[in-house]
C-alpha cells in the first residue's frame, strides 16, 4: 500500500500473565444466543466469576475460530486458587 506511514519491526511473542479457559460450546450457543445483544466490541460481554472461594468482575470474549466464550483467569486468582495449566477446575459465571 502506497500512501501514509508505513512501520515494519521484529517482536518477540511473551506468554501473558493471563491463563484462559474455554467455555462448553453448548453453553456459550446458549448465552450468545439469549443475550448477545450485552456483547461489547469484539464480542465481550461482562461477567462475574468464581473459582473456590474467590469471586471477581471479569469478562468472557467470544472466539470465532473455537466457537466459544473464552475468559481470563488473572495470576492473581490463579496463585489465590492454586489454578495450575491443565489441571481441571470448577468455574461459576454470572453473565
Amino acid at each position: 500500500m502506497e500512501g501514509g506511514i508505513k512501520y515494519e519491526f521484529t517482536a518477540v511473542p511473551w506468554l501473558h500473565e493471563w491463563l484462559f479457559v474455554a467455555m462448553p460450546e453448548e453453553m456459550a450457543r446458549e448465552i450468545r444466543d439469549n443475550l448477545k445483544f450485552q456483547e461489547e466490541g469484539w464480542g465481550r460481554m461482562k461477567a462475574i466469576a468464581k473459582v473456590g472461594a474467590t469471586e471477581w468482575n471479569t469478562a468472557i470474549w467470544f472466539d470465532t475460530k473455537s466457537n466459544t466464550y473464552l475468559m481470563p483467569i488473572k495470576s492473581e486468582i490463579r496463585k489465590k486458587e492454586k489454578v495450575e495449566p491443565g489441571k481441571e477446575i470448577t468455574i461459576t459465571i454470572w453473565v
